[in-house]
């Protein structure tokens, strides 16, 4: 019997796909498929990542160095070798190590001097019947400035040392390029408001004199808590990591010769007059998140000054370099690089 011719299926009209598809035969049409539809591309290749982003070049701080200037001992370290001069002058209970946050990027373009001034760490303890006072400071700073041989130089000051820098830029003019100021404690500008003498009086009252009551009693951790935790601080004395409160303990005896000076000499008035008279430009900067105090002492030092740019760092309290530093040396640094 012969057999019977295989009946493909009536398909015309149905198009190439439901013809292979009853086919039945994998092969065929996975093969006819790819005909069909025309000549398969790979895929791309994914794209070539990125090359990374060359590493800064590495910055050359110099081992910490002592030298002798003004009857006292500082201790300094220097980084960097290319651009004008920064010098950055600590405030109360600081040492050089506070700039740790600055010194690498500053040192890129500039050359970088960080300094603890006198009786603070590493300091040695110095017994000189002197006062604690901005002119000493600006004294001893203009020193050290003439015997490590720097020219004019942009200085660069939080708290107190913004105190030592209006000195020393007012008794010697000649050495300071530009100033940069962080909420210098100016207690004397705040009689110049109701609302400063108002502040004023309660600083005094629950901060600075409990504080030098405190150490006249022999209570030195008082003494910081109550000086510490009324003076804009980022921390709470209690909230002090260790090491934190370690670094501030071993400011002991710093701490005893600022807090039992004489008022009057430790927080001297300022002439407006003469400020108004500085030739440099200056910056002003304050924290968003400081004290009142600070704020109305920097609007009482901007309406003195006649060259001079105040603008407030967001997210930040009275130690701003700490609280926001990228704010802060970018800030500086645009300064800097148009003046």
């Amino acid at each position: 019997m012969r057999t019977p011719p295989l009946r493909r299926p009536r398909l015309e009209g149905l198009g190439l796909i439901p013809y292979l598809l009853a086919m039945w035969r994998p092969s065929v049409v996975v093969l006819l498929v790819a005909a069909a539809c025309g000549k398969s591309e790979a895929p791309p290749p994914p794209p070539a990542p990125a090359p990374p982003r060359a590493a800064p070049p590495p910055v050359t701080v110099s081992p910490l160095r002592a030298i002798r200037v003004n009857e006292t001992v500082l201790n300094f370290r220097i980084a960097g070798d290319t651009g004008s001069a920064v010098v950055f002058v600590h405030g109360s209970f600081g040492t050089l190590d506070d700039w740790n946050a600055q010194v690498a990027t500053f040192a890129r373009s500039h050359r970088v001097l960080v300094y603890s001034r006198r009786y603070h760490p590493p300091n040695p303890p110095q017994n000189d019947r002197e006062v604690y006072a901005p002119d000493l400071h600006a004294a001893d700073l203009a020193a050290l400035l003439q015997a490590l041989g720097f020219g004019p130089t942009n200085i660069v000051a939080a708290g107190y040392g913004g105190y030592v820098a209006l000195a020393l830029a007012a008794e010697h003019r000649e050495m300071v390029r530009t100033l940069v100021l962080v909420e210098p404690p100016v207690i004397p500008f705040l009689w110049r408001t109701p609302a400063g003498d108002s502040l004023r009086r309660s600083f005094l009252a629950n901060v600075l004199d409990p504080a030098r009551a405190a150490l006249a009693r022999g209570d030195s951790i008082g003494a910081l808590r109550t000086f510490l935790d009324g003076s804009g601080s980022a921390v709470t004395f209690d909230r002090l990591t260790p090491p934190a409160r370690a670094r501030i303990l071993g400011n002991l005896y710093e701490i005893r010769r600022e807090l039992t000076a004489d008022r009057q000499q430790y927080f001297p008035p300022l002439d407006c007059r003469g400020l108004a008279g500085l030739p440099m430009p200056v910056l002003l900067l304050q924290g968003e998140r400081s004290p009142r105090m600070y704020h109305i002492i920097t609007t009482e030092l901007a309406n003195c000054l006649q060259s001079d740019t105040t603008i407030t760092i967001p997210d930040a309290g009275h130690d701003i370099h700490v609280t926001n530093p990228a704010a802060y040396n970018a800030t500086i640094l645009r300064f800097l690089a148009t003046h």
